[in-house]
This record gives structure tokens, C-alpha cells and sequence, in this order.
């Protein structure tokens, strides 16, 4: 199938656009980083009751987003035409959500995150083979950079207690996440947010079928509902809303942000101190992102000589 006519070209009118995508892909990932402060509030031992809490309060949060800004009808169309690419991305998340919960009870927090660290080069690899989208040498240097500094940052727990099923998971989640950054890119005309909402939804119906209860307290209520709307509702909704505007391997880059603040917040709340190497890792990895982040910014307030393209140029 050719796709490289899906790729869009940058222009000086369109480069507020893309700073908007930036912004909001990496508030996505200020949103997502909460996940793990989050969940070490929550004392529920069954993870398909917090899988189905949590997709059922992002869900109702999707709702709300979409109902603000596109209205009951505005909402209702995007349901309609979200079409082929809204049913997978719809499924990825379903698999995606569940698949961090459960992995949690398997693996530590930083095993899973430096897994995920290779989003972004999955999701280049795969923007490079679909979509014929070019990537610049700059963004495969970030790229590498960062899989190395969250390597560094988690090197110390990567011993016995490292379990398999958990590792196998949150590569699970590398993949079908980086299917759902491509799709969104590709179908960049079609809005995402209602298949994100779709997701939360089949993966709260799949838990309900698997949850031995779902009765919870109120204290562990307030945090799944920080858990769902904040971590996973409103990072969904930003990201589906900024994915759309800039390349596949930029938002998957921009998204790494979690793995870096994630560590942060669980240190700043629950007094975790990191470790040297996390230290040294996570410094690796701001630099990187700062670096790269700063060259996209430089790019996009530059004027474009005629006739070249906004990805193509940085070659």
C-alpha cells in the first residue's frame, strides 16, 4: 500500500500547529508520569478491579472532553467515521492499559518504563516502513540516547526480581503503543479521541468479566479516580489531540518525558531516593530530549526555503 501521500509537509502556516502538537504531546506524558505515584496509593490486591475503575473514570473523562469541545452531535459524528483506524487504535489501548496494570503486579515501576523507553524507535522504525516518513539524523541520534539514559537510570534493578511476564508485557505495550502513534499519524484527519474512548471502555467491560469484585473503599475510590482521569483520561485526550500534528517518531519521543518524571514524582511523594545511576540515566535523557526539543523549536521558527519540506529539510 503506498502512504508516503499521507505525510504531511511542513509549511511556515502550518509550523503553530506543530508547536501546539509539542505542547500537548509532552503534557500527555507530564499526565501518564503520574501512573506510578498513583498506583502506590492504591491498596486493591485484585488488578482487573483497578484495571476497570480506572478505564471507567478515563472514559468518563474522554466523554466530558469531547462533549465540551465538539458538542452531543460533534461527538456522536466522530464516533460514526472513526472508521478501521479508530477500531485498532481502540484495541492497542485496550491492550495497553490492562497490560500496565497487570504488569505492575510482575515488575518494578523502572523495569517496565525502560522497556517502554523504546517506544520511540519502534514508532520510527514503523512511521519509516508504513509512512515513508523521513526520519532526521538528529531525532535517530535523541532516539538512541534516550533508550541509553533510561538504561543507565534502571540498570540497578534489573537483577532476580526482574520478572519475565512483567518484562513481556510492558514490551507488549512498546508494540501496540507505537501502533496506535503510527495509526494516529496516518489517519492524522481522523480524530482519535473517541477510538481512545472506545479502548477505556472495552478494556472496563473485559476487566468487569475478570474482577472477583469491584466493590472498593472510598480512599482507594479517590485515588483510582486520579488514576483514570488525570493519569490516563486527560493524557489520552491531550495526546490524541497533539499526536495528529506532528510526526510519529517526534510524539513517541516527546512521550518518553514519563519514563523521566515518573521516577521523580514517586521520589517527590512516596520518598523514594533515587539511585546514582537513575540520577546519571535521567540526566542523559533531559539533555537529550532538551537537545532535540530545541532543534525542532529552531527548525519551526525558520523560514522554509521554497519547495522543501519540513521533514525532509532536516536531512
Amino acid at each position: 500500500m503506498v502512504v508516503a501521500s499521507a505525510v504531511s509537509v511542513s509549511s511556515p502556516a502550518a509550523a503553530p500547529d506543530e508547536r501546539l502538537g509539542f505542547v500537548l504531546v509532552f503534557a500527555a506524558a507530564v499526565c501518564w508520569s503520574l501512573g506510578g505515584m498513583f498506583a502506590r496509593f492504591i491498596e486493591i490486591d485484585d488488578p482487573w478491579a483497578v484495571i476497570f475503575w480506572r478505564s471507567v473514570w478515563a472514559a468518563a473523562i474522554l466523554v466530558i472532553f469531547m462533549l465540551v469541545r465538539d458538542g452531543l452531535r460533534g461527538t456522536l459524528a466522530m464516533f460514526r467515521s472513526m472508521g478501521i483506524a479508530g477500531i485498532v487504535v481502540a484495541a492497542c489501548l485496550t491492550v495497553c492499559t490492562s497490560a500496565f496494570v497487570v504488569a505492575l503486579g510482575y515488575t518494578t515501576v523502572a523495569n517496565i518504563l525502560l522497556i517502554q523507553a523504546g517506544t520511540p524507535l519502534v514508532a520510527a522504525l514503523l512511521s519509516f516502513v508504513l509512512l515513508a516518513e523521513r526520519i532526521p539524523r538528529f531525532t535517530w541520534i535523541a532516539i538512541f540516547a534516550v533508550i541509553f539514559g533510561v538504561g543507565v537510570m534502571v540498570s540497578d534493578s534489573l537483577g532476580s526480581s526482574s520478572s519475565l511476564i512483567g518484562n513481556l508485557l510492558a514490551v507488549l505495550i512498546v508494540i501496540m503503543f507505537s501502533i496506535v502513534t503510527v495509526t494516529t499519524r496516518r489517519f492524522s484527519h481522523v480524530r482519535m479521541t473517541p477510538a481512545m474512548c472506545l479502548g477505556t471502555l472495552m478494556a472496563a467491560g473485559f476487566a468487569a468479566t475478570q474482577a472477583s469484585s469491584v466493590q472498593v473503599s472510598v480512599t482507594d475510590m479517590g485515588f483510582l479516580f486520579a488514576f483514570g482521569a488525570v493519569n490516563l483520561g486527560l493524557g489520552l485526550a491531550f495526546f490524541a489531540t497533539g499526536a495528529r500534528m506532528i510526526a510519529a517518531s517526534y510524539a513517541a519521543l516527546l512521550a518518553t518525558f514519563e519514563t523521566l518524571l515518573g521516577p521523580v514524582w514517586v521520589w517527590l511523594v512516596h520518598a523514594e531516593v533515587p539511585s546514582t545511576s537513575t540520577l546519571i540515566g535521567g540526566a542523559i535523557v533531559f539533555a537529550a530530549l532538551l537537545s532535540h526539543i530545541g532543534m525542532q523549536l529552531s527548525r519551526l521558527s525558520r523560514p522554509q526555503r521554497p519547495g522543501t519540506s519540513g521533514i525532509g529539510a532536516l536531512r
